[in-house]
């Protein structure tokens, strides 16, 4: 509260609503068509937004408790909880415990999990992202996409340097252990092994 106080020097309530109101606003026109667009992308696989960040972050952080997923996830550890057995029913996620930690759930991807969480990635299409196409124009101009630095910056500030952390990780992941092949991004193990499989019967 003290650093509030303090911190009112620098601005008047005013600007405070404004640009308080002015996120918050551009936000939900955003967060509109973002939905839009990842419902789209995931329809085909009967998963719902959650249900899809679980696994994303299942596989980036390789297996994490459900308070993790909560967290990362940015939802309540209920409805992290509920959405991780119904992904458990349908054979995407196993459940365990940990010998030195009796009193977490943890989950990890399966097989099959993983399977339908890379052909997502296979079968992401640019031409049907919305916020993609509104920033092409930026990207056309400058060579290169907005890196929301401010944006970023505000969310550490929120939620902390863990979060960001794992948020890096993921896409950092994503930077290093996919290719783009035939149009598609595909995981390098399953491209490698691709490559060998045709040279083998070529030869």
């Amino acid at each position: 509260m003290e650093k509030l106080k303090r911190s009112l020097d620098s601005y008047t309530i005013k600007d405070a609503l404004l640009f308080s109101q002015r996120v918050a606003q551009l936000s939900k026109a955003l967060w509109k068509s973002i939905e839009k667009d990842w419902q789209r992308w995931i329809k085909p696989y009967d998963l719902n937004i959650n249900e899809h960040h679980i696994l994303w972050i299942a596989y980036h952080l390789k297996g994490a408790s459900i308070s993790e997923i909560a967290k990362f996830g940015v939802m309540h550890v209920s409805t992290a909880f509920n959405f991780s057995k119904k992904l458990e029913e349908r054979g995407y996620l196993k459940f365990s415990k940990k010998e030195n930690d009796k009193r977490n759930t943890y989950i990890q991807l399966t097989e099959k999990g993983e399977e339908v969480l890379l052909k997502l990635l296979e079968d992401y299409d640019p031409s049907k992202n919305t916020v993609l196409k509104g920033a092409l124009p930026l990207q056309n101009l400058y060579g290169k996409f907005p890196e929301m630095i401010e944006i970023t910056a505000i969310i550490r500030n929120i939620y902390g340097d863990d979060f960001m952390t794992i948020f890096e990780r993921s896409f950092n992941n994503i930077e290093n252990d996919f290719v783009i092949e035939d149009g598609k991004i595909k995981k390098k193990k399953d491209v490698e092994e691709h490559s060998y499989l045709k040279t083998t019967v070529n030869q």
